[in-house]
């Protein structure tokens, strides 16, 4: 956690014995209103709302700012130079706006990597996350994305399941003192990742209890998980113990809330009664194109935030 959040935090807690929670409570959502605040931390991406913003990305997370955003999601981060991330820091700390994931590693979406054990893909794979601490130092970012790479098809779950554990520790073991977390992403085999060796939400969550550190914990992407297993808020609460931060996307089509079959309304308003505070990312592309539907890209997500 960044220091000015846990001064602002732990001042709003200090402060709470000395007012009723009624009192307390309707404080909070009267400020929150009066900043045109959503209830939930949604994090917009770079390009999202490009024709309204611009292409300049500080002018954008200005918009985002301006929309009643307060995070940013990047998954291409690491690709940017250390100028244009020091920019993108220098602003977002300016508005006070977190940093959402950015992916963390090079991902093998053909070929198996960390499930086939051999030491040299391994060993890439923490030098990438050696590299990506760095990159969350410079950006001010607590997460980053991992994908344990495709299946391997010469050898049985059992055994891929403990090459990437292995690999896992000693990420973990990287990350660990500079209190930065991975978040393991499962991915749908069916619209967009097949082959992939991570896909469903329990099979995720086996694999951080066998990791078993505060550095290593899940990346529930809605989108993903209504493909491959619905069952979207019972494996929300199964294994909320190890969720980190949310992905969004509507199905089908990848776009934004109330575009498709997900009630986002009662997912949103659950996992707010659950008392999330992290980051969820809007991980999706717009419906319509141009300004207006950007617009109706914000519209969406006030309509869903409503619970």
């Amino acid at each position: 956690m960044k220091r000015r959040s846990f001064i602002k935090k732990g001042a709003v807690l200090a402060s709470a014995p000395f007012i009723t929670t009624g009192l307390f409570a309707r404080a909070i959502m009267n400020k929150r209103i009066a900043e045109n605040l959503f209830k939930l931390n949604y994090a917009p991406h770079f390009g999202m709302f490009k024709h309204n913003a611009g292409e300049n990305l500080l002018d954008q997370l200005q918009f985002m700012h301006d929309q009643g955003f307060r995070s940013l999601e990047d998954n291409g981060m690491k690709g940017r130079s250390i100028d244009v991330q020091t920019k993108i820091a220098k602003k977002m700390n300016k508005l006070n706006m977190d940093m959402g994931v950015f992916v963390g590693h090079k991902i093998y979406w053909r070929e198996p990597n960390l499930t086939s054990g051999e030491k040299s893909l391994q060993d890439e794979f923490v030098k990438n996350i050696k590299e990506s601490v760095e990159v969350a130092k410079r950006v001010n970012a607590t997460w980053m994305t991992v994908v344990p790479g495709h299946v391997d098809l010469k050898k049985e779950m059992a055994y891929q399941t403990v090459n990437v554990v292995e690999a896992l520790r000693r990420a973990c073991e990287v990350l660990e003192p500079h209190g930065l977390v991975m978040v393991l992403e499962p991915l749908n085999w069916w619209s967009n990742h097949a082959g992939q060796f991570l896909t469903e939400i329990p099979q995720t969550y086996e694999i951080c209890r066998a990791v078993n550190s505060p550095s290593c914990k899940i990346l529930f992407d809605i989108y993903h998980q209504q493909i491959s297993e619905g069952n979207l808020i019972p494996n929300i609460d199964k294994s909320w113990k190890e969720i980190s931060y949310f992905q969004i996307g509507d199905n089908p089509g990848r776009k934004e809330p109330t575009t498709g079959e997900i009630n986002y309304n009662n997912v949103f308003g659950h996992i707010y009664n659950k008392g999330y505070k992290g980051i969820l990312g809007m991980e999706h592309g717009n419906s319509q194109k141009g300004k207006s539907g950007e617009l109706e890209v914000i519209k969406a997500y006030r309509k869903v935030d409503n619970f």
